[in-house]
């Protein structure tokens, strides 16, 4: 395991770094899981799950019962609506904004939304490559501004798989960017973990928030310098500080 001190937090969490690292670590040499979150969540059989319906029912029964609304974004994960779940784990972290399991937990579902429409956009351009007219696609994709897609096709799309691009692009920005957010939340509840640190690190570089990355990343490296992953993370550091100073170089150029 990569982290091997991560050990404490929950099995979701284990799949939320396993994708980051799959997708946008490979400098690290980590190998791509067989297991998705939605495997986690929805394996194993549902015992102690309660049933949507009866989470439902104690949230409008007790708005401010924050266990409610923790049982319910349980259930609805465990029956693969993650949206709704979105919703409920946000209104759980409204009445306990210090439970930083369930902000992880809310980061990696924001992730995964952002893999899954990344998906979506890159299906689309596909088809749009056997059905092109000409139209070229704007690809500001992550926060930055840089392309998550390296289009190769060279542009001639139809109006309405340009818009599928966009909108599944837009999408996935807003996700990855929501995760990076959640995970500032927790590293000022828990400024002093390392593991925290490179959590926001991995996260921010996922979502193409290069500068956050990088802060993050040096963070780490402040509050532990001796750690095993010390060298790997100064390779990742010096190659997103690269990208960085290019991407200033353009915008001043």
């Amino acid at each position: 395991m990569f982290f091997p001190r991560l050990r404490r937090h929950a099995k979701w969490m284990f799949v939320f770094l396993a994708l980051v690292f799959a997708v946008g670590f490979v400098g690290f040499g980590v190998g791509a899981g067989g297991t998705g979150i939605g495997d986690i969540l929805q394996g194993g059989g549902s015992s102690g799950v309660p049933s949507v319906s009866d989470a439902r029912k104690k949230t409008e029964k007790n708005p401010k019962d924050a266990q409610a609304w923790r049982d319910l974004a349980t259930a609805l994960q465990t029956s693969g609506k993650t949206d709704e779940a979105v919703a409920a784990l946000e209104t759980y972290i409204g009445l306990k904004p210090a439970d930083t399991d369930a902000l992880r937990e809310l980061a990696g579902l924001h992730l995964n939304e952002a893999t899954v429409k990344r998906n979506e956009a890159q299906l689309a351009q596909v088809r749009a490559a056997y059905s092109g007219t000409g139209q070229n696609v704007p690809w500001a994709f992550t926060v930055d501004g840089q392309s998550i897609l390296n289009d190769p096709i060279g542009g001639a799309i139809s109006a309405q798989e340009s818009v599928a691009i966009n909108n599944a692009a837009a999408a996935a920005n807003l996700a990855a960017s929501s995760a990076v957010t959640i995970y500032q939340k927790i590293v000022k509840l828990q400024p002093n973990d390392p593991n925290v640190a490179l959590e926001l690190a991995s996260t921010a570089q996922q979502a193409g928030d290069y500068p956050v990355a990088v802060a993050a990343y040096k963070r780490f490296l402040r509050l532990a310098p001796d750690d095993p992953n010390a060298p790997i993370v100064k390779q990742q550091l010096k190659l997103l500080q690269q990208q960085v100073s290019a991407s200033a170089s353009t915008s001043s150029g």
